[in-house]
């Protein structure tokens, strides 16, 4: 009877919630988890490092939209010290477990009497029925009590949602009026992570729809919202006001957020700062001194892929070719695989230094190459072919300008969006000599094959001046 009496009470009506079993520092541990996201690590690796489970931390991530939560965003400062922290429970609960009174738990704690006797009295266990302090128990029913009942902005603004949801997912219309549901267009990078499947919609973004409200509506202020309450909306699980799935018409489509510094660190882990173009030579700036070249990949249809080094003082160009490795398109792809489609890192090296070593000493001064992972074997280039190389600047192509300009003119033969893996080594061979037989307005109308030619006629001389 006893047992049956128990349970009627812990499931009556206004029952308080069994907390069930707490974790050691429930609160702490989602502060340092996503503190730890903060500085770029995975949701599993954040587990580890607060010592849950990986799946737990996937799990906190994936409810949170990939944001910590409100009440969390300041997890990478230290606590006030105006509430009670964990440690300040822990403390409490081995003090009173000790036997000692308020008054002295409170002057060990530096806090008012009246503060530990309103903790006791507020957030003890009470499922025995008595009044025995647990840390934990106590922290739950702290973080309950502070957990703001506020419903989501859109959640009680029926029009406001309304008026959202329109602009950022209403169909695409004709100019009669009728709807156009437009291609079922998937995601297959995969590179990319978890996306929702493309559909044509109005597609505004949040930060649009917020600040055309006042526009549309100068006179409501009820129609006013910022737009990371819209993004929370879509992203955090519990607001209720936006389906997830209206996350394919934002552009990016993707299912969860991405924390600023994981995307900063993504990749480039072999760029270090005496390898940046700002440490290049300064015989490389001015083009006095030939044999610095500059390099890149043009991308085609399926993942092709065709290299091109550019000499920077004669404009001699050198087409790559780059086909595909043994086992592309033949089976499932292994995670964290080689790379197949003939432009990953080893490749690329092969490449460059098969084609580089073929030319003299003094025209393989350096290499300079946008940040991409297909050169994160640039220390093993260096040993292969003896040039040096340098990256240019995050997001700054027009470092490699001559590349550039020189890319430009081979879309005449290799258009984008075709499949580059269809031309062989002849057909590189037959542009290559087409465009270095150009006439250059820079070179004072000699054609960059000329240009290459004086100057190994003029270091082959030179040469021989020394030797005799």
């Amino acid at each position: 009877m006893g047992v049956r009496r128990r349970r009627s009470d812990r499931s009556g009506r206004g029952a308080l919630r069994s907390p069930g079993r707490p974790s050691v520092a429930r609160r702490e541990d989602h502060r340092r988890f996503w503190a730890a996201i903060a500085v770029g690590r995975s949701s599993e690796d954040a587990a580890v490092g607060v010592g849950v489970a990986p799946v737990l931390g996937r799990r906190w991530f994936r409810q949170a939209g990939g944001m910590p939560p409100s009440h969390l965003a300041a997890s990478s400062r230290p606590p006030s010290g105006r509430h009670l922290s964990f440690a300040d429970r822990e403390e409490i609960a081995i003090r009173r477990a000790q036997g000692h009174g308020v008054r002295e738990i409170a002057r060990r704690l530096g806090r008012a009497p009246s503060t530990i006797s309103r903790e006791l009295r507020r957030n003890a266990a009470t499922r025995g029925g008595g009044l025995e302090y647990r840390a934990t128990t106590a922290q739950w029913h702290a973080d309950r009590s502070a957990r703001r009942p506020k419903p989501a902005k859109l959640a009680r603004n029926a029009v406001l949602q309304r008026c959202v949801q329109d602009r950022l997912a209403d169909r695409i219309t004709a100019p009669n009026g009728t709807a156009v549901p437009g291609p079922a267009v998937t995601w297959k990078g995969r590179r990319h992570g978890p996306r929702q499947d493309r559909r044509w919609a109005t597609a505004w973004s949040p930060e649009q729809i917020a600040r055309r409200l006042p526009v549309d509506f100068p006179d409501d202020t009820t129609m006013r919202i910022s737009h990371e309450a819209i993004y929370q909306a879509l992203y955090v699980q519990g607001r209720g006001a936006l389906r997830r799935e209206l996350t394919a018409c934002l552009r990016t489509g993707r299912a969860l957020r991405v924390p600023r510094a994981r995307a900063r660190g993504r990749g480039k882990p072999f760029i270090t700062p005496e390898i940046l173009i700002s440490q290049r030579p300064a015989q490389a700036a001015d083009r006095a001194v030939p044999g610095h070249w500059e390099g890149d990949l043009i991308i085609g249809l399926s993942r092709s892929a065709i290299g091109t080094l550019v000499e920077r003082t004669t404009r001699f160009t050198i087409l790559l070719h780059l086909p595909r490795m043994a086992g592309y398109g033949s089976g499932p792809r292994v995670k964290n695989g080689p790379a197949l489609a003939g432009h990953g890192a080893e490749a690329v090296r092969v490449a460059i230094a098969r084609t580089i070593t073929t030319l003299p000493e003094q025209l393989r001064q350096s290499l300079t190459w946008d940040q991409g992972a297909e050169m994160s074997q640039h220390a093993r280039l260096r040993i292969d072919a003896g040039v040096q190389v340098y990256f240019c600047d995050p997001h700054s192509p027009w470092q490699r300008g001559t590349n550039e300009n020189t890319n430009g003119l081979l879309r005449q033969y290799f258009p984008k969006g075709t499949d580059l893996s269809v031309h062989g080594t002849d057909d590189l061979a037959a542009v290559a000599v087409a465009l270095n037989a150009r006439p250059r307005k820079t070179l004072g109308w000699r054609t960059p094959a000329e240009a290459l030619d004086e100057v190994l006629r003029f270091a082959q001389a030179s040469g021989v001046a020394a030797t005799a």
